[in-house]
């Protein structure tokens, strides 16, 4: 559920598919992300989950994403 909502903002905020997004896709790598891109989705996650999100962790891969959201909302 986590991964599919993630998906769905990374998606929308990038313009890109869904199925082009999986775990072990990496933002800059394989979605040409750049850092303003990726603070776009940090927010919006940070807004969908009401989280907040310390960009000092390496976020470099859907599933780190992923995983540092599940660990933020037990």
């Amino acid at each position: 559920m986590t991964f599919e909502k993630i998906q769905e903002i990374i998606a929308e905020e990038l313009d890109k598919n869904t199925e082009d997004i999986t775990l072990q896709t990496n933002f800059t790598k394989d979605l040409d992300a750049d850092s303003l891109d990726i603070f776009q989705v940090i927010n919006e996650i940070e807004d969908e989950f009401d989280i907040e999100i310390d960009t000092t962790e390496p976020i470099n891969t859907v599933e780190d994403l992923v995983v540092y959201v599940d660990n933020a909302t037990k």
